[in-house]
Formats: structure tokens, C-alpha cells, sequence
């Protein structure tokens, strides 16, 4: 099962690989972000927007431990994540539902943040997402 994220501002996505469909396999993998990003989580992940679906019933826990706000999109409504949608489109292209490698996510994760976006006025979204960072650890 794979877990897909973007973040709002830059659009940088990530691919993270949980055991099954549970809320818990995706708090595990929040939690593990968390942690990997530290003290600077809060200002990196300021919102999550996701579906419906039961296995992210635990995700609004996140506002207890942290300053990240998180909104359901509407039942049925995909446009409301649109950017994750897009990305959920691209893994589709090389890898279809079902078993994966961590090797094939990583690799795909390179693949779709190092993609040159129009609306990014070509730049890719790693270059947003590291000049973000660099603002970011910048401060105190």
C-alpha cells in the first residue's frame, strides 16, 4: 500500500510505503515524517487535505501533537486534492495497483518531483521545495 502525499505550497510529493489500509499504518507513517522533519514539521505540513476513506479516521489526531490543520475533501470530489490526484496518475503510468519495491517508489518519487511544471514557471518541484526549506531552516 502506498500512502501519497503533496505539499500545498511547493507541491512536492512523496511516496511512502504503509503495511496495509489502517488508520494506524498511516498515523505510523505521519509519524515518521514528524519526526524526520523535527521541530520544523510545523511550518513545512501547515494543513493536510485528504478523502474520506476510514484509514485516515485517526489523521485529525495530528492537530493534538502538532500545529498542522487537516480538512476532508468532499465525498466523491477529487478535485478538492487535485495536485495528489495528478501524482496518483504518474505512479499509475509505471507501476500499477499492487506489489511494489521501495527501490520503484523511490524512484518514481525522484522521477515526479524533478518534473519541470508550467505553473512553476518550469522549475521543478524539488527547486521549490528546497528553496522553501532553506527559508525555513533559515529562521529561528
Amino acid at each position: 500500500m502506498l500512502l501519497t502525499l503533496c505539499e500545498r505550497k511547493t507541491r512536492q510529493f512523496f511516496m511512502i510505503k504503509i503495511e496495509d489500509k489502517t488508520s494506524a499504518s498511516v498515523m505510523k507513517a505521519f509519524d515518521k515524517l514528524r519526526e524526520y522533519y523535527g521541530s520544523k514539521w510545523n511550518r513545512i505540513f501547515k494543513s493536510i487535505t485528504t478523502d474520506n476513506g476510514s484509514e485516515f479516521a485517526d489523521l485529525s489526531d495530528l492537530e493534538q501533537v502538532s500545529k498542522t490543520l487537516v480538512y476532508y475533501a468532499h465525498p466523491y470530489t477529487s478535485c478538492d486534492k487535485g495536485s495528489v490526484e495528478r501524482h496518483n496518475g504518474l505512479i499509475r503510468r509505471y507501476i500499477p495497483k499492487g506489489e511494489y519495491s521501495v527501490e520503484d517508489i523511490a524512484k518514481i518519487e525522484v522521477w515526479c518531483n524533478f518534473l519541470p511544471w508550467k505553473i512553476l514557471n518550469s522549475k521543478t518541484l524539488e527547486e521549490y521545495f528546497d528553496a522553501e526549506l532553506d527559508r525555513i531552516y533559515r529562521r529561528r
